[in-house]
């Protein structure tokens, strides 16, 4: 038996019990005549105790070549401690160890195996294993375990069917780029993995499964960044004869379930908001409700005053920074707008204005402005003495994007995004289609099976360009502290809409038959009205935990780069598999 309990449950009731554990040696400290060592495995730690007296001079020895993360088997008898330790559950007992057997020796790790560790993120990628020892990774995993185990619990009573749905599919030429799979067995041809199920989701519905869901991998060949890696899982869900109401009150459902059960908390009211308002008062589809500082638009009371940056501007807006007049020197405020000014956000400028607590006004703009000007302005923000008025101008679209920017930095700043607080958001009525100039046709605003409203599908039918563009679409997405978690929407579940759909994007009949034919024959054989939505299951997890990052709710995730570094993938393939799979690429090895 390697042993009798594990290393995070031994209580003062155990005191005097003979008790075997197992795990890793977290650290030791050698006093001569007596050693103190921690032993660690995924429950906490406990102490161990060698002395002189107690031990053969064998163990005793034996005890002291331990290093590191060792793995050992001890035996010995519960003692109550000394010196407690009130920072972890064990720390009223220790092991007075009469056996040692060492099970595995260790190299010195490259980073060290604490809370808060020496490695960085690209060390703890390459040695993951070791990583994964580390209490806030494991802590993380399994709270993604839970979620997963209450998510199926919820669905599964709730009347859901879990479905696994294929991995290898045909590449679609809508979304983000697909990761290709060569086919041996039809040469020239290729699978793709896939970004998601939908199209297997609907098949479902007309096969009359009602209620699906699946907790899923995804695959999408994109960018990366935080929140984003090239392999994801969703909680993906798909419902029949259902409205749109009824999904995002089941939905909602599932996430107050999933903060009660999980993390203890009841969640606020889940208001709703319209796409368009979403845009106009915050420039982003995926708002942080935590707090305020709400966009006012000052073209009425800023144009037409002899400053020519706001004069030629489509757009001048700003936030309202309650309370910073004080808080910001010239120098503060250069720095902020240098931050403004880099590459990824690109603002040309930023301008204030300080309403000072001593009923003095100052502004970058003073001199164009008087003071009744800016008393205006401020009555337009609803600004007090001591707040702090920040404002950019320019092409309306990318006024506001940057204007979110600069409203996310303030937030920050200011102790506004509480990671232990959480407001839902439903953001809903976003447009069906996007136009790109760019290429001259139209994009699905979330996919080609989006429906649009009821009252909108005459105008879709029969409409011209200009009547596409203000198209709204039966879709939502459900946001949290300012991200998205997932989206979803009401599929188009006739035919010829479908048809008139792929004809908006683009797509030639042939193509369209190529593409998706399956889909389009499945719908004249009695496809009911249905809808779902997918969660970002990592990003959930991340969310509910406070944290930035997804990586850290993955076992094995990928770098920036997309590659794996524990196992350095992906790498070339030898020639004979390319020359097996008709690739005709024979690339260096190094490569």
């Amino acid at each position: 038996m390697y042993r009798t309990h594990n290393c995070g449950e031994l209580r003062m009731a155990n005191v005097g019990e003979e008790v075997t554990l197992s795990g890793w040696i977290q650290g030791s400290r050698d006093l001569g005549f007596m050693m103190y060592t921690d032993l660690r495995d995924r429950y906490g730690i406990t102490q161990l105790i060698f002395t002189e007296e107690n031990t053969t001079k064998e163990v005793f020895e034996s005890a002291r070549t331990l290093g590191r993360e060792y793995v050992v088997k001890v035996k010995g008898t519960v003692l109550e401690r000394k010196s407690k330790n009130p920072n972890i559950p064990t720390g009223d007992i220790e092991i007075d160890v009469n056996d040692l057997e060492i099970l595995n020796a260790s190299k010195v790790p490259p980073f060290t195996i604490e809370d808060d560790t020496d490695g960085g993120d690209e060390l703890r990628m390459k040695y993951r294993y070791l990583d994964l020892r580390r209490k806030p990774v494991q802590e993380n995993l399994i709270f993604r375990s839970r979620v997963a185990v209450e998510t199926r619990s919820y669905l599964s009573q709730a009347g859901f069917i879990e479905v696994e749905t294929p991995v290898l599919i045909k590449s679609t030429p809508e979304g983000a780029r697909d990761f290709v799979v060569p086919s041996r067995m039809n040469k020239g041809q290729f699978y793709a993995l896939p970004q998601s199920p939908q199209t297997f989701k609907q098949i479902l519905m007309v096969g009359g499964f009602d209620k699906y869901f699946q907790l899923v991998k995804c695959f999408r060949d994109e960018d990366l960044r935080a929140d984003r890696q090239p392999e994801f899982t969703q909680i993906d869900c798909e419902m029949s004869f259902v409205t749109q109401e009824e999904i995002l009150n089941t939905f909602e459902g599932l996430t107050r379930y999933l903060f009660k059960t999980c993390k203890g908390l009841d969640l606020p009211e889940f208001p709703r908001m319209t796409y368009d308002e979403a845009m106009e008062k915050y420039g982003s589809d995926k708002p942080d409700t935590r707090f305020g500082m709400e966009f006012h638009n000052l073209n009425g009371v800023a144009k037409g005053k002899g400053f020519p940056v706001f004069d030629s501007a489509e757009l001048v807006a700003g936030i309202n920074a309650e309370g910073q007049a004080d808080n910001y020197s010239n120098k503060d405020i250069k720095k902020l707008t240098e931050w403004m000014q880099r590459p990824q956000i690109g603002a040309k400028g930023l301008v204030y204005v300080k309403f000072n607590t001593d009923g003095s006004i100052k502004s970058s703009v003073g001199k164009f402005y008087s003071d009744d000007d800016l008393k205006a302005w401020g009555e337009e923000f609803g600004a007090k003495p001591g707040d702090m008025l920040l404002i950019l101008s320019g092409e309306e679209e990318k006024t506001r994007k940057q204007l979110n920017e600069l409203r996310l930095e303030m937030g920050e700043r200011m102790g506004l995004r509480n990671p232990q607080e959480f407001k839902p958001l439903w953001v809903v009525d976003f447009p069906l289609l996007e136009w790109d100039e760019d290429t001259e046709r139209f994009h699905a605003m979330h996919h080609p099976f989006t429906s649009p409203k009821k009252e909108d599908v005459e105008r879709m039918m029969n409409g011209d360009h200009e009547t596409m563009k203000a198209l709204r679409a039966d879709a939502y997405d459900l946001v949290i502290n300012g991200v998205e978690i997932g989206g979803g929407s009401i599929r188009i579940h006739d035919r010829d809409l479908q048809s008139r759909n792929f004809d908006l994007l683009g797509f030639t009949r042939e193509e369209a038959m190529a593409q998706f034919g399956f889909l389009l024959g499945a719908f004249e054989y009695g496809a009911p009205p249905h809808g779902g939505l997918a969660f970002g299951f990592d990003r959930l997890c991340a969310v509910m935990m406070g944290q930035n990052t997804i990586r850290d709710f993955i076992a094995f995730p990928k770098n920036n780069q997309g590659r794996d570094m524990m196992i350095d993938a992906p790498s070339p393939i030898h020639d004979e598999q390319l020359d097996e799979l008709c690739l005709g690429i024979h690339l260096p090895k190094e490569a």
